[in-house]
């Protein structure tokens, strides 16, 4: 076999292994989230859904956020426009949680229809603008 035919030949079974290599890594690490109708639409049909561990990504509802200092104990409402849930999240809330900002809620879904989050991702705004003169 030539030289040049032996580059090629470990050059195309190196790009495949990088390839496969990242492909797997994100198939992995790629992790998906539900909306509440999704979520509404799983529990109606598996009511054994309660209580596991998911993801919902949806935008908080605006005139819901309630924060008790004392107790460190963040309360709100997530909606996708059609269905609504009650949020309950002890800790510290991210610096861009604000009153209607897209959130990716993780925790259980309780019994009682409250998602208890363990963790609470905000949206970050992909660019800043100038607030427009009057």
């Amino acid at each position: 076999m030539k030289a040049g035919t032996k580059f090629a030949m470990g050059a195309v079974l190196i790009v495949g292994a990088v390839g496969y290599l990242m492909a797997s890594g994100i198939k992995q690490t790629g992790q998906y989230f539900l909306t509440p109708s999704e979520l509404a639409q799983r529990v109606s049909a598996d009511p054994s859904f309660y209580d596991l561990g998911m993801k919902v990504g949806a935008r908080v509802v605006p005139g819901t956020v309630e924060k008790e200092i004392a107790t460190q104990t963040l309360r709100f409402h997530v909606t996708d426009g059609t269905v609504s849930y009650p949020v309950v999240f002890k800790g510290l809330p991210p610096d861009t949680f604000t009153d209607s900002v897209e959130v990716v809620v993780e925790g259980r879904l309780q019994r009682d229809g409250v998602i208890h989050a363990t963790n609470v991702l905000a949206k970050c705004g992909s660019r800043y603008e100038a607030v427009p003169k009057a």
